[in-house]
């Protein structure tokens, strides 16, 4: 059990970190599938820059980096929706990377990769300027105290990384659940310089339909609940 043994989240820098780890089992089936095709899905932090994403996909087409997939079923789908693109994300609850490399493997996915990680050293170390056509952040922990605001990944520094990894025209894509942190981030995106509002100021973007609708996000509406969209396009 090789493979899995060595299935743990890679950090390099001691910094606020803006989620909690969870802990979790993977099932039989996750650890097989890690066994024999982890090898096949990861990047790895310490394999340093990435200087060209035709040479990890081996060929040359959008990328897109999603962060935080959590169990992985939206980017899965998306990878499979959008063949024409090649997709990366990053996580650091093993067995939400567990499942979607199952399901990866499964489906005979090619252009997917993963990083077992934290973002920031991910976007720091890893990820070259310009070099990424869209970015997706989907309902990030809003730390709704404010005494834990400080651990919201969405700040001015961070949206400063995205905005320099990103191609020009290229975009960055929010959602959240949660309207107080919706609009946080509306505040957040209008103090950085080099981003446009797609929809327009101050205006919440619809769901685009490369976006699937999650069986949390399903169960939300029934509730009532709403789910608001914000994206931004690169200067």
């Amino acid at each position: 059990m090789t493979g899995v043994a060595n299935f743990r989240p890679e950090y390099k820098k001691k910094s606020i970190r803006s989620y909690v780890l969870r802990s979790g089992r993977m099932t039989e089936g996750q650890q097989r599938a890690l066994e024999q095709h982890w090898p096949n899905f990861r990047l790895s932090l310490f394999s340093g820059p990435i200087d060209s994403w035709a040479v990890v996909f081996g060929r040359v087409a959008p990328v897109v980096l999603e962060i935080g997939f959590g169990m992985g079923d939206s980017l899965l789908a998306m990878a499979q929706n959008e063949p024409d693109k090649d997709f990366v994300g990053i996580e650091v609850y093993p067995p939400g990377a567990g499942r979607l490399v199952n399901r990866a493997a499964e489906l005979g996915l090619s252009n997917l990769r993963i990083y077992l990680a934290d973002a920031m050293d991910v976007l720091d170390d890893c990820i070259s300027d310009k070099s990424l056509d869209r970015v997706q952040l989907y309902f990030p922990d809003p730390w709704h105290k404010k005494k834990h605001n400080k651990r919201r990944i969405v700040r001015q520094a961070f949206v400063d990384k995205i905005g320099a990894k990103l191609t020009t025209g290229g975009q960055f894509h929010m959602a959240t659940d949660w309207q107080p942190y919706a609009e946080y981030m509306v505040e957040v995106m209008q103090e950085v310089e080099g981003f446009i509002n797609v929809a327009g100021d101050d205006v919440y973007s619809p769901r685009p339909d490369y976006r699937p609708i999650t069986k949390f996000e399903k169960r939300g509406q029934r509730l009532g609940h709403g789910v608001w969209d914000l994206l931004y396009c690169r200067e």
